[in-house]
C-alpha cells in the first residue's frame, strides 16, 4: 500500500510579515526551520522512495530539514510545477494594507476563490492546471509503481493535490487551509485512490 505525504513548507519570512509571497524566493524564519524539524521528527521511522519539492528555496530548505531530522535519505526531484501560485502584482504587498486599498472582500476573493486570479497572477484553478498534470504524470506514476512519496511544496500547489485526492469541488476547496510544516499522510492504492488519511499535527 503506497503512501503519499504532503507537507507545506515551514513559516517563511513573508508569512511572518503578512505579505503576499508567491514566486518570490524568501527564506524560512527560525520558527519555519523548527516546524520543518518537527515534521521530520513526526516522520521518523517512515520509509520513502523519492521526494519532490518546488523550485523555491523555502520548500527545498524545509525538505532538507525534514530529511535531516527524520534520518531519511532519498532521491529529490525539484520542479517549478510545484511552485506556489503566482500572486502577480500583489507579491510583496502587506495583506492588511492591500485589503485597506482594495477592500477586504476583493482581497478575500483573490486569496480564496477557485477561479479569480489576482492582477497579473494565478488563480488556484491556474495553479492546479500546472500542478495536477505533473502530479498525475510523475508523482502518481511512483504511487502506481508502489513507491512511497514525500512532497514538500506550498499552500496552493498542495491544495490542488488535496483537491484532487479528496475530490473537492471549486467551492469546497476555498475553505481548505493547510498549516505550515504539518505532514498530511495519505495511504493510497496503486490506482491513486485514497484508502486512509491522517494529519500528523
Amino acid at each position: 500500500m503506497p503512501r503519499l505525504v504532503l507537507v507545506r513548507h515551514g513559516q517563511s519570512l513573508w508569512n511572518l510579515q503578512n505579505r503576499f509571497t508567491g514566486w518570490v524566493d524568501v527564506p524560512l524564519t527560525a520558527e519555519g526551520e523548527a516546524e520543518a524539524r518537527r515534521a521530520g521528527e513526526r516522520l521518523r521511522g517512515q520509509r520513502f522512495d523519492v521526494a519532490y519539492t518546488s523550485a523555491l528555496t523555502r520548500a527545498q530548505e524545509t525538505l532538507r530539514l525534514i530529511l535531516e531530522a527524520s534520518g531519511i535519505d532519498v532521491p529529490v526531484i525539484r520542479d517549478a510545477k510545484l511552485n506556489e501560485r503566482d500572486y502577480g502584482d500583489l507579491a510583496g504587498l502587506d495583506k492588511t494594507a492591500t485589503a485597506e486599498r482594495y477592500g477586504s472582500e476583493q482581497v478575500h476573493i483573490w486569496r480564496r476563490s477557485f477561479d479569480v486570479a489576482p492582477p497579473g497572477g494565478e488563480s488556484l484553478e491556474d495553479t492546479a492546471a500546472r500542478t495536477l498534470p505533473f502530479f498525475e504524470r510523475a508523482i502518481l506514476e511512483d504511487i502506481r509503481a508502489g513507491r512511497d512519496v514525500l512532497v514538500v511544496a506550498h499552500g496552493n500547489s498542495n491544495r490542488s493535490i488535496v483537491m484532487r485526492l479528496d475530490r473537492l469541488d471549486g467551492d469546497a476547496v476555498t475553505s481548505l487551509e493547510l498549516a505550515t510544516g504539518v505532514p498530511l499522510v495519505y495511504d493510497l492504492d496503486t490506482t491513486g485512490a485514497v484508502l486512509a488519511k491522517d494529519v500528523l499535527d
